[in-house]
């Protein structure tokens, strides 16, 4: 997740707390979706994905599968994020399904990066 996003129309100070930075330690912090599973599935946090115009913004990528970057998340989307990461770490050919992806990052994806090897 990008640690340096602020959320459109965000007037805090220079040095106030980042809308991405809270939107990461949310994501640390949520207790999982139930029924979902996220074994292999870490949280990280980024200075910059350059999605500034599509703040705020996460990547999810999978060694052996696609990368996905999204946009306009809202700063409560922490529980999606972490439902998307399990549906992606969960899929069989590398590529988040569709069916089940909360509608944020349906609405939300900015690209999808096939792998670099396979």
């Amino acid at each position: 997740m990008c640690t340096t996003c602020r959320s459109p129309g965000n007037a805090a100070p220079p040095d106030a707390e980042r809308d991405g930075a809270r939107l990461l330690a949310s994501a640390c912090a949520t207790a999982v979706p139930e029924g979902v599973a996220v074994e292999g599935v870490a949280v990280v946090g980024v200075s910059c994905l350059a999605n500034c115009k599509r703040a705020l913004s996460a990547a999810m990528v999978r060694r052996d599968g696609w990368t996905y970057v999204f946009g306009d998340l809202a700063p409560d989307s922490a529980a999606d994020l972490l439902t998307g990461a399990a549906l992606l770490a969960g899929s069989e050919d590398g590529l988040m399904p569709w069916r089940g992806r909360p509608d944020v990052l349906k609405r939300g994806m900015v690209a999808r990066i096939p792998p670099a090897f396979r």
